[in-house]
Order: structure tokens, then sequence, then C-alpha cells
């Protein structure tokens, strides 16, 4: 049995759909999961509950935890590090392995390119939390309490990823006639990965005994495009011309008074104003996995044929 905990997440599914091509036996856990492929079991469980954690590892061979959270710093804090223990026991208790789904806040802003051996320095709150998280997750490999690995993504975008930025402001505004827009500094460097890739990836290391133990960054295109150029490539494949505003930091600071979702994505800003670079060679080396190019994967998410 191969266990997603956090059902119904772009991430889940893809991981859904490429994990079909290695086995008929997955389970979906969320508090309302729901079928990917035809023969996927589902378990209703809330991660905060250890017993209903522990209920739903049972029987798994492997676990992968892509859950997300509501976009508070509050409820970050107070939840990840809970989620991440209960995991833990259960993973131990039932002798399945795990493979957690991170982000790269942990690293704080970096000069250069992110890479596995890039230091926790956060520089947020959120960055403290999934630094604190991932530790917990490390010692235990360390000491060789379980079998386990981190594998890391960028800022994604990819067809259904609703949540992703470039979605709401850049394709959704192009499919509806709008002018695209961007935040912070829109000639800085912005690495995204593409949701498909990285669910493949996903997969591909879960069956690997030799994955294990080690962070993986997954898949990423190394084509060093500012906000400016991708929302470029993006209004010619759509077949518009050229167009981008630029929200200054001053105005989400004041949007954010009215609406929590800025307000929570102010701490987060070093990320759009400086280059974010996100290098993925490491697994490319390792297992031949290739990313995505921008033209191809833009093209598929704003549905055209390009």
């Amino acid at each position: 049995m191969q266990t997603i905990l956090g059902a119904n997440g772009i991430i889940a599914q893809e991981l859904s759909r490429s994990l079909a091509a290695y086995t008929t036996n997955i389970r979906q856990v969320s508090r309302h999961p729901r079928k990917v492929n035809t023969g996927d079991e589902i378990f209703s469980a809330d991660l905060l509950d250890a017993q209903a954690t522990h209920n739903a590892v049972a029987g798994s061979d492997i676990v992968y935890l892509v859950a997300g959270m509501k976009y508070d710093t509050a409820t970050w804090q107070a939840q990840w590090p809970r989620v991440m223990r209960h995991v833990i026991a259960a993973c131990k208790q039932h002798g399945a392995k795990l493979v957690f789904f991170d982000n790269v806040y942990a690293y704080g802003r970096v000069n250069g390119a992110m890479t596995e051996e890039t230091p926790f320095n956060p520089c947020s709150k959120k960055g403290e939390v999934r630094a604190n998280i991932a530790s917990l997750l490390l010692d235990e490999i360390h000491k060789n309490n379980l079998q386990a690995m981190i594998v890391r993504s960028a800022d994604f975008y990819g067809p259904g990823a609703v949540q992703s930025f470039p979605h709401t402001t850049v394709f959704e505004r192009i499919k509806s006639g709008k002018t695209p827009q961007w935040i912070g500094n829109a000639n800085a460097v912005h690495t995204f990965t593409f949701t498909p890739d990285a669910g493949h990836a996903v997969a591909v290391l879960g069956q690997l005994a030799q994955a294990y133990g080690q962070t993986w960054h997954l898949p990423t295109t190394q084509e060093p495009l500012t906000g400016a150029d991708f929302v470029r490539l993006a209004c010619e494949l759509a077949g518009q011309p050229y167009k981008l505003q630029v929200a200054p930091r001053w105005m989400l600071r004041l949007m954010g008074i009215f609406i929590p979702v800025l307000r929570e994505n102010d701490e987060m800003m070093y990320q759009f104003e400086y280059d974010y670079r996100f290098d993925s060679s490491k697994i490319e080396s390792a297992f031949g996995l290739r990313a995505t190019p921008y033209r191809q994967g833009i093209g598929v998410s704003l549905g055209v044929n390009k």
C-alpha cells in the first residue's frame, strides 16, 4: 500500500496519477478525500489527531506527506509540528517509509542557487516552522529510526494548480483578456517547478531504495526567466500583446490590511524582490529526470497547443 497524506491537492493529484504506473494499491487520506485513480482507497482522517494518523498509515509500505495548511503563520506554528510528529510516529510504528514534500522557506534568502546543501537560514516565521519540521524528520533519519527523504519544490505552476501564484495573476488574467500581474521586482529571476514534473519525480523517488536518507530538489528548468520574461512568454503563447502590471510592496501592504492572504505573504516578499534560483541538477544527474521547458509548461497551463 502506498498512502498519500494530504489528498485532493494538486501535488497529490499529480503524484497519484504517476503512482498508478507502480501500484494499484493507493490510499488517499485527508478530511474529505477523493479518488484520482479508479482503484484508489479513500480514508478520512485528520492528521492533527495522533490515533487517526496511526490508523491512516496502518498497512502502508510508503507514505507521502504532501499536505497543505491554511496560509497563516499562527496555524503553521501550532499545527505543522503536531502533524509531523504524528506522521513520524505512525510511520515508525508501522515500518513505513516516508517521503515529505517540502518547500524552500527554510533556506531564507539565498544569494545564488538553492541546492540540497543550502543551510537552513530562515528569514520569516513561516520559514522557521518549515526548518523546525524538516529538522525533526532529519533527526530521525540521522538516528536511523526511519527510512525517509525530503523532496523540495520551488514555487510551482501547472494545469489545475489553482493555488499557484501564476494561475491567478498570469494565466487566468490572460484567459479573461485582462493584463497579467506580478509582485515585487519583475526583473528578478524567479524559478518555477511544473507540477506534473513534481508529481512524477516524487513517485519515482518513492520506489528507489537509494533515494532514502537524502534531500532531493525536484526537476525544475534552469531557464533564467524573470517575472517579466515569464509573462512575456505567456502572452506570446496566448497570441496576445505583452502587457504587465506590477504591484509595489507598499500597495500590497495597504491591501493586506483588508486581505489576510496578502498580509500573510508580506514576510515572504523577499522571494519576489530578489533572484530566486532553484537548482535540481542532483536528481537530474542521479536518475535522469528532466524538467519540462517553460514554453511547453506554460502552454499546457494556458491550454494552448504550442
